[in-house]
């Protein structure tokens, strides 16, 4: 599928989309400023694709080259463990009216301003107490401001995220109510020399608690440099470093330093197949002991040395049919502990054998130890979180598109207590402009 037509895809992949987004959404990290590297790198193809073929993009609105598009949904889910626990669960029906909006104006070739945000609402009919606002981007883009200056690109952007579910993370258990509220906004500049590509950026993150479960307050300053030489026209080679430092308001979690080093390889054969892996070394350094009310001794994680690695693959090898698939390893900051050590693997597949009939399956699994260095103090925990996700999409008319979801997320622990089990079903209405 090309690229452009990637941008404005229809709710069952961006729901899918969506989740594994916010699944990676909460520590700001070393790891983090790499995700924002990848996350860049997408967006940046996208608003590529963008400007050189804007009229294949939908739009609900249209002046000169200003698109606007809107696409309002209506959801009821069934969740039969809405407070994560492993006894007592409690069911509830969630009503979640939603609208997409996408907005672009080029002022030059090289200029583009562009937004992409989704504004919605969750209705708890039995527990209304939990309902809350939501708010993310499908793209990942937010808001985002391109301007090139001959070989050079800049790029000033504000990615921003709200969200309550606390099955969104795997570091959690026994709670209904885990808002978040991420804004990360920044500025890049990216060198393009043909066969060679240099980009800096800077991101500063502010990560605020929405409700007395979640007291993860912190700041984040993150670095990241690249660079990348394309030995061969479907492949480029390169390093990356970041750092990131971080600054907690609370007692029981520690200030910390930490930084990456390492390498990555892209292969991209055509519109329809890219392949990345990376890899390299990561160290936390730690700001001595937290006082947490009640802890004695004090709160201690010793600084760490470890290592990352990933491959990020997506494939659509013919029109019925597309694929894609991220596995790792990270050390990133935690919750409940200063660090969490964790292998993830994450495929997804599209089939689109049944005309106007999609079908999506998912699968996430992740094994995590939370704790990791610990001297004295916070939470040790071993834990593995999997699960999958069966979406339906079926094209009812022109303008009309009907999406049935199924989702199961598995928690099991050390911590006896913090394992549970969760189901969700969804039925999704969406309006699309032709």
């Amino acid at each position: 599928m090309p690229i452009t037509a990637k941008l404005f895809a229809r709710p069952v992949r961006r729901v899918w989309f969506c989740l594994l987004v916010l699944l990676a959404a909460f520590p700001a990290t070393a790891q983090e400023a790499i995700n924002n590297i990848q996350a860049g790198e997408s967006a940046a193809d996208q608003r590529s694709a963008l400007m050189k073929s804007p009229e294949q993009n939908n739009y609900t609105f249209k002046d000169g080259d200003f698109r606007l598009l809107l696409e309002p949904s209506m959801s009821l889910e069934w969740n039969d463990n809405v407070n994560l626990s492993k006894t007592n669960t409690q069911d509830d029906f969630i009503l979640k009216p939603a609208l997409g909006i996408r907005a672009s104006y080029p002022f030059t070739e090289k200029n583009l301003l562009f937004v992409d945000i989704t504004v919605g609402y969750d209705r708890y009919l039995k527990h209304p107490g939990l309902s809350s606002f939501d708010l993310n981007s499908a793209s990942g883009t937010g808001l985002s401001f391109d301007v090139g200056v001959e070989d050079f690109t800049f790029n000033f952007h504000d990615w921003i995220s709200y969200v309550q579910d606390s099955a969104q993370t795997p570091n959690t258990a026994n709670t209904d109510n885990f808002g978040t509220f991420q804004n990360t906004s920044g500025l890049s500049a990216t060198w393009d020399m043909n066969q060679a590509t240099t980009t800096l950026g800077y991101d500063h993150q502010i990560v605020l608690a929405t409700s007395s479960d979640n007291q993860i307050n912190h700041n984040s300053d993150m670095l990241n440099a690249r660079f990348g030489v394309r030995v061969h026209p479907q492949w480029t080679v390169g390093t990356e470093a970041t750092a990131a430092f971080t600054t907690y308001e609370q007692s029981y979690l520690n200030n910390n330093n930490a930084y990456t080093l390492g390498a990555y390889a892209e292969f991209s054969p055509g519109q329809t197949l890219k392949a990345t892996l990376r890899g390299g070394f990561s160290t936390y350094q730690f700001q001595g002991g937290s006082t947490a009310i009640g802890t004695n001794p004090p709160v201690r994680t010793s600084d760490q040395n470890s290592w990352y690695g990933s491959i990020n693959l997506s494939h659509a090898p013919r029109e019925s049919i597309a694929y894609s698939l991220e596995a790792g390893h990270e050390v990133q900051l935690g919750i409940q502990s200063d660090l969490v050590e964790d292998w993830y693997v994450r495929p997804t597949v599209t089939w689109k054998f049944i005309r106007g009939t999609s079908f999506v399956t998912g699968f996430f699994y992740e094994h995590g130890d939370q704790g990791v260095g610990n001297v004295s103090g916070n939470l040790n925990e071993n834990f593995d979180w999997y699960g999958g996700q069966f979406s339906v999409q079926q094209t009812l008319t022109s303008r009309l598109t009907l999406d049935l979801t199924y989702r199961l997320t598995v928690r099991s622990s050390t911590i006896p207590n913090d394992e549970y089990t969760q189901n969700l079903v969804g039925l999704q209405l969406t309006y699309h402009p032709k």
